[in-house]
């Protein structure tokens, strides 16, 4: 991508200034903060361009040496677009000891890009450079840049990263801005906004039919608009699948499309073993980008391999620390490894960086229950904002609280209302009543609504009641879970 000029440079400074002889008291890894691109073109209308720029910078720089140089992700540096924070308080918020400013500007056909490298300690600029070039040949510039900054920084890039530097992967300039656009309008997650993307994920695969990156953009796009509803869901799914099966073809070593088919392998397949063996690939292909690290280790824990997915959970938070999902994500590992209190003062800081994170109220409200604490749950429920959770939660609150009748009445509420769209959920209340026929009963009409829940079945605590019973055994076998 284009911003690997700007990307691979600043981070050849990095790697050969400040790791050609490490000392022992200089940590393993540097972190780096890019800023979003400052959008100085005067046109409003190229926000995306500037918000594609620092994406695109992000992922490529993340990816060259991820044991030498972590990258914070896009969620976390989003936050300070056109804010003037001071840049030491943004090494604290992110904890990162440089960061890289970034500009973009135009002049008639031309564009140019701006940025700095600034060591936050003390606020020294270490590197800056100017890049300028034709708009229509934006992608032009980027392998002689890119071939010198391997030369640089060849003592700790292997032989394979140096010819992946060397190597040229072109794109049509146009499909690239297409591609951005898509990206941008993917981002802001409403149905009129992602059918925008889709037209735009479609031009860009149009205009570059060998443009693996868009072909998961639609991907994607396909697969939210199935699960939510947008268009029907099998055909959906069947484009999503063709799309992102395109993109392995076109690039076998694209991280962001084994975790695309990763999801769709979990999500409408429930080949689990699948899933994860697609996750872990993508790990392995991009270990730095926290979207991907975040999904793989909530599937790992879902398998039992608690340690590994808290380990992964952690890396998530170190890339993407303002990301209220990072926190959430780890406090749900712990939650289900046990680790009770660590998951609540997690849960409370992924509230603290976004109040309307769903999955904090609705889980805390089981912690409490099971810590002996029913009575605090009720008033944590009544902060869940969706009707549909707060009537799962209610009977299993009552029923800690020995309000039977009012147990029974809202449980009948959630089977009236929710019985297409939560048979899981309510399988977990039955469970949690230790009523065993009536849940096993729902875990099957689950399994028939392919409820995307049942991953979860091993290691839920609301089953635990149903550990013992032969017939658990028996279904978790049939949705191949590990016993």
């Amino acid at each position: 991508m284009l911003a690997s000029v700007v990307i691979l440079a600043g981070a050849g400074y990095i790697s050969w200034r400040h790791f050609r002889a490490p000392g022992p008291s200089m940590p393993s890894k540097i972190m780096l903060a890019v800023l979003p691109f400052e959008n100085l073109t005067g046109d409003p209308n190229k926000e995306y361009l500037a918000d594609g720029l620092t994406e695109e910078m992000i992922s490529q720089l993340g990816q060259l040496n991820p044991e030498q140089l972590g990258v914070i992700a896009r969620t976390s540096v989003m936050g300070y677009r056109h804010k003037d924070e001071r840049l030491d308080q943004i090494g604290r918020d992110l904890s990162v000891q440089y960061v890289l400013e970034n500009s973009l500007r135009e002049s008639g056909d031309h564009m140019r890009l701006t940025t700095q490298l600034i060591q936050v300690k003390d606020q020294s600029h270490l590197w800056s450079h100017d890049y300028d070039y034709p708009a229509k040949d934006i992608l032009n510039v980027e392998d002689d840049v890119a071939k010198a900054v391997a030369r640089e920084i060849r003592l700790r890039l292997t032989s394979q990263q140096q010819a992946e530097l060397a190597q040229s992967d072109p794109v049509n300039s146009e499909a690239f801005d297409a591609y951005l656009q898509g990206h941008y309008y993917f981002e802001r997650d409403s149905k009129k906004d992602t059918e925008m993307a889709a037209k735009y994920f479609e031009r860009a695969t149009q205009l570059d039919p060998s443009y693996a990156l868009a072909w998961v953009g639609l991907s994607r796009v396909r697969n939210w608009q199935a699960n939510t509803g947008a268009i029907p869901a099998e055909e959906g799914h069947r484009l999503a699948r063709e799309a992102v099966e395109r993109a392995l073809a076109l690039n076998p070593n694209l991280a962001e499309a084994h975790a695309q088919k990763g999801r769709i392998k979990r999500q409408v397949d429930f080949d689990w073993a699948g899933a994860d063996a697609s996750f872990q690939r993508a790990v392995a292909l991009d270990p730095g980008n926290a979207e991907v690290v975040r999904t793989a280790a909530s599937l790992a824990g879902m398998f039992g391999r608690f340690h590994e997915a808290l380990q992964l959970k952690r890396r998530a938070v170190d890339l993407d620390p303002l990301n209220a999902e990072s926190w959430e994500s780890r406090a749900e590992t712990e939650f289900f490894m046990g680790q009770l209190d660590e998951a609540v003062a997690n849960f409370k800081k992924a509230l603290e960086l976004n109040p309307d994170v769903v999955a904090a109220h609705v889980v805390l409200s089981q912690i409490y229950v099971m810590q002996g604490r029913p009575q605090d749950a009720l008033p944590e429920i009544e902060l869940v904002h969706y009707d549909r959770y707060r009537t799962f939660l209610y009977p299993i609150a009552y029923h800690a609280l020995g309000r039977k009748k009012e147990s029974d009445a809202a449980l009948r509420e959630l089977v009236t209302k929710y019985h297409a769209s939560m048979a899981y959920q309510i399988a977990q209340v039955y469970a949690f009543r230790s009523e065993s026929d009536e849940a096993f009963e729902w875990l099957d009409r689950a399994y028939a609504q392919r409820d995307s829940g049942l991953v979860g079945t091993n290691v839920d605590p609301l089953l635990k009641s149903l550990h013992n019973d032969p017939r658990f055994t028996a279904f978790l076998k049939k949705l191949n879970l590990p016993n």
